[in-house]
């Protein structure tokens, strides 16, 4: 049996390969304490030890979802190779010196945009963020930007995998990976 991780590695470097231009790609579904569905498109920024890692801005609608339910789920779809990817899992945050690290490797720009950001908030006009941008950017001219207090990141760690590759006639192929005793188990799923 292949781990779900390694085939999951695998088949975003081949997405990549194929001319997916964000492989990374993921819709990330949350849900309020009430159940309402919620799902926004984000990137995904690392595989490590069963853990799919993701940064945002910590005050957005997202995170008061994830820090309530401690579950969310994850989908990625490449269409060159007619594959999707759902995984489900519990969610916790990445440690200060992950997230100090992960920021501290962004392009400037995205480091100034997460500080002159206030996601999910509204925004009166877009000069009003480019104006927290020009002012951000005189404020550390010259110097390293540090991570805002207010940024951070998140793992959800998989408890369920399932490929799902699109077949003729929609007799699609769907193998599900659940997580138990630290053991994957793989079953195969009718369309």
């Amino acid at each position: 049996m292949i781990d779900p991780l390694y085939r999951f590695l695998r088949d975003m470097k081949r997405a990549g390969r194929a001319g997916v231009t964000l492989p990374n790609a993921m819709a990330l579904a949350t849900a309020t304490k009430r159940g309402a569905p919620s799902v926004r498109t984000m990137l995904l920024k690392s595989v490590q030890n069963g853990n799919f890692i993701f940064y945002t801005n910590l005050v957005s609608r997202k995170v008061g979802e994830l820090k309530s339910a401690k579950r969310a789920s994850m989908c990625f779809w490449w269409p060159p190779l007619k594959e999707q990817v759902r995984i489900e899992g519990t969610i916790s945050p990445v440690s200060t010196r992950e997230a100090d690290e992960y920021f501290a490797s962004r392009p400037r720009g995205s480091q100034i945009a997460a500080w002159a950001s206030q996601q999910s908030r509204v925004l009166s006009s877009r000069a009003v963020l480019f104006r927290n941008v020009s002012h951000l950017e005189k404020k550390f001219k010259g110097r390293a930007v540090p991570r805002p207090p207010f940024w951070s990141g998140f793992k959800l760690k998989a408890s369920k995998i399932e490929f799902w590759f699109d077949e003729p006639s929609r007799l699609h192929r769907r193998y599900l990976y659940v997580l138990r005793a630290r053991r994957w188990r793989v079953r195969q799923l009718y369309p």
